[in-house]
């Protein structure tokens, strides 16, 4: 469900259109909106995006500027994102929490989260 001018809607998780596999991680998030700060913990990353496990998600379309520090580097992750679903309860293994997608990364971030999905999916 989704929160939003008082309605409840039930929000699916998306039908797997990845093209890149979801590597799974307990990796910090800090992230904002225009008007509110949060910090909370990934579940799984790729380029494309992550999960952030949190029972208060935000409502899908809902814009946010992200910030992470991948294992192994010094320097933070900064890049915009998309609440792109929802899930406000624990239902077929997946804890409560929203999928966001990334918007434009950098060719080094790329690589670097890329490195980590390899490195944790081999591991």
């Amino acid at each position: 469900m989704s929160r939003g001018k008082g309605k409840r809607v039930e929000q699916a998780p998306p039908v797997e259109r990845r093209r890149e596999p979801r590597a799974p991680i307990n990796l910090r998030i800090d992230y904002q909106t225009v008007d509110a700060f949060f910090s909370e913990f990934a579940s799984n990353i790729n380029q494309g995006g992550l999960y952030i496990k949190t029972t208060k998600p935000l409502p899908p379309g809902t814009r946010l500027t992200l910030q992470f520090l991948l294992p192994k580097q010094t320097t933070p992750i900064q890049v915009d994102g998309e609440v792109v679903w929802v899930n406000e309860r624990t239902t077929k293994g997946i804890n409560p929490g929203m999928g966001i997608r990334f918007g434009e990364l950098s060719s080094e971030a790329k690589a670097q989260i890329n490195q980590l999905v390899r490195e944790l999916r081999n591991a």
